[in-house]
Formats: C-alpha cells, structure tokens, sequence
C-alpha cells in the first residue's frame, strides 16, 4: 500500500477496556458510567501497515506509531474498506501532525515526528511557602515545564536537547504514553524557554 500524506495503522480496538496487574490479573474498564472515559483511556498507539511516501519520516512499516487521540475518538479515522486499518493525518506542521513519534523496529530508538517533542514530568516548586502557616491550595497547579526525553531536529534547531528543562504554556502538557511511561506531548513551537544553569 502506498499512501500520500497519510500513516496507516493497524488497531484491534480504539478504547483500551482492560488493565493488567503485576500479578497477571485483567481488570475490564466499563466506559459507561465515565463521562471522560472515551478520551481518557482511547488507544495513541499502533503497528504501522502503510507510510506517507511523500514525506520523509523515517517510519517503516512494522514500526509503532504514536499518535493523536483524534485518531480514534468517535470511531476514529477509518481507511475505507478496511475496517482495522485507521488513518493518521502527517504534515511537517505540528498543528496539522497527528503522528507524534515512532519506534523503530530496527533499533528499539523513539523518535518525535515533525514539530512535537516529548518531555519526562518535573517537579515544580510551589510559589506560595510560608515558614509560619500552612499555606493550603485549593486548585492543582498546571504543570509549565518538561524535561526534553528524546532528539529530534526541531529541537536541535533552537539549541535543546536531551535532558534540559524546558518550560511551555499553560495547558499544553497533552499526556501519552509510550512503553508504559507518561509524557508531555508538546509542540516545539509551544515552547518558551530552556533553563540555564551556570556552574
């Protein structure tokens, strides 16, 4: 199969309905009595079965793909006449790049695709500290910074790399995970500022 603008993958299901403990036992999801449960436990992964040929990503088929959960919400993007076969919008624009990162079959490496980058939670301080009262906050605090996990281009471009703090704005610590671990997926552009520490 060879597709223009598009990543094809392969899913089984769009909603992840199980969860499986250390010890092997499967606990089923019920999504009914969870207003938020299509978009908080929707599938953002899958093998590739199809790359875009006119834009040179680097994925091959048989590589995972993590994606956008636009992919799969409301029944998802199917490729017609294939009823597994979902489709995933790819631009070298982040804003219109569903394809967030890949895994290479070959290295095991992932990789952020085309303007996103991927960043490890960091602890924020608190503004508020008092050495005589408690200080209580009643709303939690939107996380603004993320460690920067994995290379890519864009990032190498405005001089971050691997292991620097980077901060962004408010409301773009979009989660998803990859290989059992919670990340931030941002777009590059999102970004504000790497903390410099001088020694």
């Amino acid at each position: 199969m060879r597709t223009y603008n598009y990543f094809v993958v392969e899913l089984d299901k769009l909603i992840n309905d199980k969860l499986t403990l250390k010890s092997g036992l499967e606990l089923h999801i019920d999504h009914r009595f969870n207003d938020n449960g299509e978009f908080e436990n929707r599938v953002t992964e899958g093998p590739v079965v199809a790359a875009p040929f006119k834009i040179d990503s680097g994925v091959e088929p048989g590589d995972t793909l993590y994606f956008h959960h636009l992919v799969v919400m409301q029944g998802g993007q199917v490729l017609t006449g294939m009823d597994n076969h979902y489709i995933v919008k790819c631009s070298k624009e982040a804003i219109n790049n569903q394809a967030i990162a890949y895994k290479s079959k070959k290295d095991g490496k992932i990789r952020p695709l085309f303007g996103w980058s991927l960043l490890e939670p960091v602890e924020e301080d608190d503004d508020l500290k008092s050495d005589v009262i408690d200080v209580v906050q009643l709303k939690e605090k939107l996380p603004t910074k993320g460690r920067v996990a994995f290379d890519s281009e864009e990032l190498e471009e405005i001089g971050v790399s691997v292991g620097d703090v980077v901060g962004f704005k408010e409301n773009r610590d979009y989660r998803i995970t990859i290989d059992g671990k919670e990340y931030y997926r941002t777009r590059v552009q999102d970004l504000l500022y790497a903390e410099v520490y001088d020694d």
